[in-house]
C-alpha cells in the first residue's frame, strides 16, 4: 500500500521549509510528506492524487496567502478528501479567525507559530488528529477503476474483457456510485464519455475500444475484437 500523504501549504519558503522538515523528520516512515508555497498549484496536486488513487491524511495549511486563505482552501480540500485532517497554521493575532473556522469549515485544529520546539507544540497535535485518522481510515480498492452505464453494451464489454483476462478492476456505475461522479468530475468527462476506464496512475482513457485498452494494461494479445 502507498504511504498516505501529509500536505503542507505556506507561501513563505522559509517557514514552508522549516515545518516541512521537522514534519519528515518525524513522520518519513508513515507518512509521505508534500508542500508547495502556492494554493492554486496545492488545488491542482490534489485533484492529480485523487485519480491516481492516492491517500491524503491530512492537510496543513497557513492562513494569510495572497492566492485564498488557509480556511478557504481547506474547505476546497475537503470536496476532494473529505476525511482528511484539516490543520491551520496561524500566527496568534489570527487567532479568532482559527477558531471561527473550526466551526464554519469544521477544522480540526489549528497551530501556532512558531512550533518550537516541535516535540512539544507539533507532535503531540499531529500524532493525535493522525490516529483519528487511522482509526476511520477504510483503504480504497486499487486497481483499474470502469466507470459507465450499467445497461450499456460497451461497458458490458469492456468488463468481459477484462474479466477474460484475469485483469481485476472495480465497476462503478454512473447512476450509484458518488465516487464515479468524482472520477468523472476530477477527469472533466461527460456522459457522451462513458464508459472510462480509469488507471493507477492517473490516467484514463473514455470509450476505449478493445485494442486501446489490451495496449494500455500491457497485454501480449491484442485484442481483435472491436466495440
Amino acid at each position: 500500500m502507498k504511504l498516505p500523504i501529509i500536505l503542507i501549504l505556506d507561501d513563505d519558503p522559509q517557514v514552508l521549509r522549516a515545518i516541512e522538515r521537522d514534519i519528515r523528520k518525524e513522520f518519513r516512515k508513515q507518512y509521505r510528506v508534500l508542500s508547495t508555497t502556492s494554493a492554486d498549484e496545492a488545488l491542482g496536486t490534489i485533484g492529480d492524487l485523487k485519480l491516481k488513487n492516492e491517500v491524503v491524511a491530512m492537510f496543513l495549511s497557513d492562513q494569510k496567502m495572497p492566492e485564498m486563505l488557509g480556511v478557504e482552501f481547506l474547505e476546497k480540500a475537503r470536496e476532494v478528501y473529505p476525511k482528511a485532517k484539516r490543520l491551520l497554521l496561524t500566527a496568534y493575532s489570527d487567532t479568532e479567525a482559527a477558531i471561527k473556522a473550526i466551526n464554519d469549515v469544521q477544522l480540526d485544529y489549528y497551530l501556532l507559530k512558531p512550533w518550537d520546539p516541535p516535540s512539544e507544540k507539533l507532535y503531540p497535535v499531529l500524532y493525535d488528529q493522525l490516529d483519528e485518522w487511522q482509526k476511520q481510515f477504510v483503504p480504497e480498492f486499487e486497481g483499474i477503476k470502469v466507470v459507465g452505464y450499467q445497461y450499456s453494451s460497451l461497458s458490458h464489454k469492456i468488463k468481459d474483457f477484462l474479466s477474460g483476462n484475469l485483469i481485476p478492476y472495480q465497476w462503478l456505475d454512473v447512476n450509484r456510485s458518488t465516487k464515479a461522479n468524482e472520477l468523472m468530475g476530477l477527469a472533466q468527462y461527460t456522459a457522451a464519455d462513458l464508459p472510462a476506464v480509469f488507471f493507477e496512475d492517473g490516467s484514463r482513457l473514455a470509450k476505449p475500444s478493445l485494442a486501446e485498452l489490451a495496449e494500455k494494461i500491457g497485454l501480449k494479445s491484442k485484442a481483435t475484437e472491436k466495440l
